[in-house]
């Protein structure tokens, strides 16, 4: 008997604990009666607020969606301006649930069901907008207005989804990588041609310069050469006349000292060896100091 009423009062703490339920800040909580909506006496969906609330025990469960700000930030897509030029547009969304009701009955509180539909109705905004403009006109400062019709386009998601689109944003706006790629090369085409020009332009100046410093070294080295030639000739007329004047004064001492020099470069060395007639002019003046003695 003990032991029932310990089970009894054991399932009776299990049916109290599981007959209430927490709605956390940022949620709200909706209650399904045998796998359907509960509703009140006007036929609305139920959304709990934040709070403590109660439920029919093994008859009632609770779904909580979240109710905060929600960022969709997906891939980029590709959106054709007016002048049929393919752009890729990269975007991201700031929403949040109004109506409850609304959005399960159209996402069944799948959140992604949810992003794939605002996906769609925000990115028609944007095509339609884009479609309008060219590419020169996006860039060029109309971005904020395509946002700002976006955003209005996007907002009629609240009658359809349930759901307040909050901010739209056009993060980045580029070609796609094939046509990227296409312009990049033409770019470094032109440049590598722009870089060949100037080079080949440098080149013929370095050879025009060099040529002409060539040149220049060749007639400076020719007229140095010329004037040293002319002061070594000059300088050979001066000693030649230097000697000549000597010689004029006094041309027997001029002898005999040119006989001294000879006589000392030929006996330098112990190993010089001369061989010579006794009779020759070499010994001129030894010869006629010999008869003097």
């Amino acid at each position: 008997m003990k032991n029932l009423l310990v089970v009894i009062i054991a399932a009776l703490l299990l049916l109290g604990v599981s007959a209430v339920f927490v709605v956390n800040e940022g949620q709200r909580g909706i209650v399904f009666q045998f796998n359907k909506i509960k509703r009140d006496s006007n036929g609305e969906m139920l959304v709990f607020e934040p709070g403590l609330h109660f439920k029919i025990p093994l008859i009632e469960d609770v779904k909580k969606i979240d109710a905060r700000i929600q960022t969709m930030d997906e891939a980029p897509d590709r959106f054709v301006t007016s002048e049929k030029k393919d752009l890729m547009v990269d975007s991201y969304v700031k929403w949040r649930i109004a109506d409850f009701s609304t959005y399960y009955l159209r996402t069944s509180g799948n959140i992604e069901n949810a992003r794939a539909l605002l996906k769609q109705k925000v990115n028609n905004g944007l095509r339609t907008e884009f479609g309008t403009r060219t590419i020169k006109e996006i860039v060029s400062g109309d971005r904020s207005e395509v946002m700002e019709k976006a955003l209005e386009s996007a907002r009629s998601s609240r009658e359809d989804l349930g759901i307040d689109v909050i901010d739209v944003r056009v993060k980045a706006i580029n070609l796609p990588s094939e046509i990227s790629n296409s312009i990049y090369e033409r770019m470094r085409a032109e440049r590598t041609a722009v870089a060949k020009e100037h080079r080949s332009k440098g080149q013929e100046q370095s050879e025009i310069i060099r040529a002409t410093i060539d040149a220049k070294v060749e007639v400076m080295l020719a007229t140095a050469q010329k004037e040293a030639f002319e002061i070594r000739g000059q300088g050979d007329a001066l000693a030649a006349k230097v000697y000549a004047d000597a010689y004029k004064q006094d041309p027997e001492f001029f002898g005999f000292f040119r006989s001294l020099q000879a006589y000392e470069n030929s006996f330098n060395s112990k190993s010089d060896i001369m061989v010579v007639k006794p009779d020759s002019d070499f010994f001129h003046y030894l010869k006629d100091n010999a008869k003097q003695k």
